[in-house]
């Protein structure tokens, strides 16, 4: 009777000590999986998994400390009777904080004048990453014989902006609108003649 409960003692410690053994090995395995995921993602297929959380400390890091140059340029279209320039020439600017600028209109002629304004960012790659919040470029600009004015302009520079880019120039150019400046006129534009509308 001893016997076979002893026999059955062991059988049962060796069956317990499989499970445990069992449960090691898959919990190993299981652990390995990831970094063998991740070596076989970006050795074997080239794809780049999210970064690890001391990788993304450093990097956040590194674009914390990060400084951009932003040039700033200006002019007029020859139609347009209106002197145009940035108040500031360049800005030191960190990336993913707002900064803002303005920049000087004249009206150098006799009668009220409405100008809208382009605006371009170089080089070309960086104008997703430069965000104006806040320009008059957004709404046509009306000046009255001789007024003058400060125009804001705010923006944020993204932190993902490409590592080689270190210098952006934000550049506008200002055209005469023809169309609203004959509505402030009180005369009416000149357009031309649709063709359906010829004899």
């Amino acid at each position: 009777m001893n016997a076979g409960s002893d026999d059955r003692s062991k059988k049962n410690t060796a069956g317990l000590m499989k499970m445990v053994l069992v449960a090691l090995a898959a919990f190993a395995f299981t652990f390995t999986l990831v970094p063998l995921y991740r070596i076989a993602c970006e050795k074997v297929f080239g794809i780049r998994l999210e970064r690890t959380a001391a990788e993304g400390a450093k990097d956040a890091a590194a674009k914390g400390a990060r400084m951009v140059t932003v040039q700033f340029d200006g002019g007029v279209n020859s139609k347009l009777p209106w002197s145009f320039h940035p108040n500031q020439v360049t800005m030191q600017v960190r990336p993913g904080e707002q900064y803002e600028t303005t920049y000087y209109a004249h009206n150098d002629s006799d009668r009220t004048i409405v100008g809208s304004a382009v605006p371009s960012v170089a080089p070309a790659r960086a104008s997703g990453y430069f965000s104006k919040t806040e320009c008059f470029c957004f709404t046509a600009q009306t000046l009255a014989a001789g007024e003058k004015r400060d125009m804001p302009v705010r923006f944020i520079v993204d932190p993902n902006l490409p590592a080689d880019v270190n210098t952006i120039t934000l550049s506008y150019t200002f055209f005469k609108n023809d169309v609203l400046t004959a509505q402030q006129q009180g005369t009416t534009a000149k357009t031309p003649a649709s063709p359906l509308s010829a004899p």
